[in-house]
């Protein structure tokens, strides 16, 4: 049989209905994803992997979603490292005001699931990343150790970011409590708040992909959203009028909290994102 035609069987046999086409999908970093339509007029979404490819953990991430929110998010059918099998969401709409504000109550409310503790029982994975999260009192420390000095460790082995940066982003770290409070409680956070992973349909959102879960403080989320431009004013005021943003988060800690997607950038791209980490650095005089 051939590779195409055992795919097809071992889809046929985790969905109970034969496989009668299947297209291409963007936005597999893993691996192959692309849309199967079934012979009962289901279409699924199935990614593609190998060993090693976190294909089980995104399935994980998925199902602890389902189970501990209500943040649409896909079903998954199957999960191993070889073959993620998904429901497949209609979308193809602007991220709107409308669609904003509706991301907003989504995920205001995502962030009122709590936790006694910060991480997660088990690591889990951002951008094709290991992503540790041993289970810590302290926000601060877990920030610092287990996200800015993990992340900018890595970047630097990889060799994408030079030895005097990560100097001045580990005397950065060693300060973080002047500018990082306590939060009041974890809270649990989707992980990977960028416009790819965004599904909106008529001025709603229809569904959140490829998460990158742990129990964090929630402005790190918030921060992660303005990235790429994801979000702006419309979902601010909504979020704000349902979960107060504090004092000081767009003036200082959305640029602290982004230094944690930027390493992870640098990690996999180095370039450009390298320049953002110093400037951050320089900006609270490291």
């Amino acid at each position: 049989m051939s590779p195409a035609g055992s795919l097809n069987a071992e889809i046929e046999r985790i969905m109970g209905a034969p496989v009668t086409g299947r297209a291409g999908l963007s936005g597999g970093c893993v691996g192959e994803v692309c849309r199967v339509e079934l012979a009962d007029g289901r279409s699924v979404v199935a990614k593609l992997g190998q060993a090693g490819s976190g294909l089980e953990t995104e399935g994980w991430m998925l199902d602890y979603l389902a189970e501990k929110s209500g943040l649409p998010v896909p079903q998954v059918f199957h999960a191993d490292d070889s073959l993620l099998l998904m429901s497949f969401i209609e979308s193809g709409g602007a991220l709107d005001g409308s669609a904003q504000e509706h991301a907003a109550e989504l995920l205001a409310e995502l962030h009122n699931v709590t936790a006694t503790r910060f991480g997660l029982e088990r690591d889990t994975l951002i951008g094709g990343l290991a992503q540790p999260n041993p289970q810590t009192d302290s926000w601060r420390e877990f920030f610092r150790e287990h996200r800015l000095l993990y992340m900018g460790g890595e970047a630097r082995a990889a060799g994408r970011l030079p030895g005097g940066l990560f100097k001045r982003l580990e005397a950065f770290a060693g300060k973080i409590e002047n500018w990082i409070a306590e939060p009041q409680r974890p809270s649990l956070i989707h992980g990977d708040m960028w416009g790819g992973n965004v599904l909106a349909g008529g001025g709603r959102i229809a569904g959140f992909v490829d998460p990158a879960i742990y129990y964090a403080h929630a402005e790190i989320e918030l921060a992660f959203s303005t990235m790429f431009s994801t979000f702006g004013e419309a979902f601010f005021k909504r979020y704000g009028e349902i979960r107060p943003i504090a004092p000081g988060f767009f003036e200082e800690r959305l640029d602290i909290y982004n230094l944690y997607p930027l390493l992870v950038h640098v990690r996999l791209f180095g370039g450009g994102y390298v320049d953002g980490v110093e400037r951050t650095l320089a900006r609270f005089g490291f």
